[in-house]
């Protein structure tokens, strides 16, 4: 090496020294900022419980365990029971589910695999579009809409075709009001399944294609690929965009509080009238008059921040099952 290219490299070595302690003083910086909004995010979580715990204090010294197993909602004798708002939270978001998970990949199916490509684009953009429609306007619809032709259409047929068939009549019996649990549960459904078939669309279409022709190859039909190869492989991103609607159903308020009716008692049939813990939280915390009532109702919302944590954890413990799974067997 020439004497002029070694003081080159000596002349160079500052500057060099210099951008390395300025990318490293970069990176700290980085970190200390992302530290940051975590720790905030974890704060805002932190703070959320503890406030809604101070405020339900009262309702928990005065009820205990007693207002998970009591239906009673008596605001003039200061009476309060959560069970009833927890069974329509989680008997509505079950039916929705079970509604909108099969639609949802069954629409995914057909936009990546069937449909032809013209239709694609707008298929899609049509379904993603239910997606952006206000929870009210969704309510209104099903007010004034849905629930008054769905019990002239089908709420009379599905009563007066099982009335004597065993525990379905007694599920799917009397009187046919058009609103009512499964009514709400059906309006959630229509609200999630733009998330369910959006992000199994999005899993389907990562999908390398090779795998695909491979089981084409072999002499595989569309249902064998879908099921044998397309469902395997995506099943941690359609389990993840279920979760994430049944997140969303858990706390929708609007539409289910214009479709449910609203009464704080269990019914053994899905067609009466029922109520959801953000139903209840929504149509009386305006009148809530007195410390009681107003603490029953932020242990309301306590409660259902607790089934919506522990769904999402769930979630999350599922997902790392699968992906376990996965691994193993590769």
């Amino acid at each position: 090496m020439s004497d002029i290219a070694l003081d080159e490299q000596m002349t160079a070595l500052p500057e060099r020294a210099e951008a390395i302690r300025r990318g490293g003083a970069a990176d700290t910086r980085f970190r200390m900022l992302t530290l940051a909004a975590a720790i905030i995010v974890v704060g805002i979580f932190a703070g959320v419980i503890t406030s809604l715990t101070i405020g339900a204090m009262p309702a928990i010294k005065a009820f205990g365990w007693s207002f998970f197993t009591s239906d009673a909602w008596n605001p003039v004798t200061e009476k309060f029971g959560a069970l009833a708002s927890i069974y329509g939270t989680v008997v509505t978001s079950i039916i929705a589910m079970v509604i909108a998970v099969p639609v949802g990949i069954g629409i995914a199916i057909f936009l990546t695999e069937i449909c032809p490509r013209p239709l694609r684009r707008p298929v899609g953009i049509a379904i993603e579009l239910l997606a952006g429609i206000p929870s009210i306007i969704y309510g209104i619809w099903g007010l004034f809409v849905f629930a008054p032709w769905f019990q002239e259409h089908v709420q009379t047929w599905i009563v007066d075709s099982l009335v004597d068939v065993p525990y379905l009549g007694t599920i799917f019996g009397g009187p046919p009001y058009g609103i009512g649990t499964f009514t709400a549960a059906l309006i959630l459904s229509i609200m999630v399944l733009p998330f369910i078939s959006a992000v199994t669309r999005d899993v389907f279409e990562t999908i390398p294609p090779v795998f695909k022709e491979a089981a084409y190859g072999l002499g595989c039909t569309t249902w064998e690929v879908m099921w044998r190869v397309v469902l395997p492989f995506a099943r941690t991103g359609v389990v993840g965009g279920a979760m994430l609607a049944l997140g969303r159903a858990l706390g929708e308020t609007m539409a289910v509080t214009f479709v449910i009716g609203n009464a704080h008692h269990i019914q053994s049939s899905l067609f009466a009238p029922g109520t959801t813990i953000s139903a209840t939280i929504a149509n009386e915390f305006t009148e809530a008059v007195g410390e009681i009532y107003l603490s029953s109702l932020i242990e309301l919302g306590l409660i259902l921040f607790f089934i919506t944590f522990v769904v999402l954890a769930a979630a999350q413990l599922m997902l790392r099952a699968l992906e376990s799974r996965a691994g193993g067997a590769a």
